[in-house]
């Protein structure tokens, strides 16, 4: 039986005072135009959840019309964490997961100004791991043939 581990949100307060990009979006409220851009990216954060469950990441977006997408955490192959000084002073930062999943299109995923981001990388390193250790699945690096020409 699935059961969830967390949720979380991006955080538009946090990104305001913890990246480069929020300060100079306080600077432009001074224009007046910075409130558009607080508005229009909390609007953003407020209509995407991300829920984390023993099996899978849920992705909910929007909110007159809805999309729930699923990465399920055995695909996941890297999860890696970005962050600068101010968001290390702010603990936000920024997930990047690669994964096999059609959801990530054999590229990346990107979870912007997660709170806590280092504490939610490390606990979905471990649910990975189980999940993958559930299943019996193993990574298989397969090197190019042409590239040891």
């Amino acid at each position: 039986m699935e059961r969830p581990v967390d949720e979380f949100r991006s955080s538009t307060r946090r990104w305001l005072l913890g990246s480069f990009a929020g300060w100079g979006t306080l600077l432009a409220c001074l224009a007046g135009v910075g409130f558009v851009i607080i508005g229009v990216r909390w609007l953003k954060n407020r209509s995407t959840s991300y829920e984390i469950t023993d099996q899978r990441l849920i992705i909910k977006r929007g909110i007159l019309f809805k999309t729930t997408d699923e990465i399920e955490l055995y695909r996941i192959k890297d999860v890696r964490l970005g962050y600068s000084l101010l968001n290390q002073m702010t603990d936000i930062g920024t997930i990047i997961l690669t994964s096999s999943d059609r959801t990530t299109a054999g590229g990346e995923f990107t979870l912007r100004d997660i709170p806590m981001a280092r504490d939610r990388r490390e606990g979905l390193r471990k649910l990975v791991d189980r999940a993958r250790q559930r299943r019996g699945v193993r990574e298989l690096d397969v090197e190019d043939a042409y590239a040891l020409d």
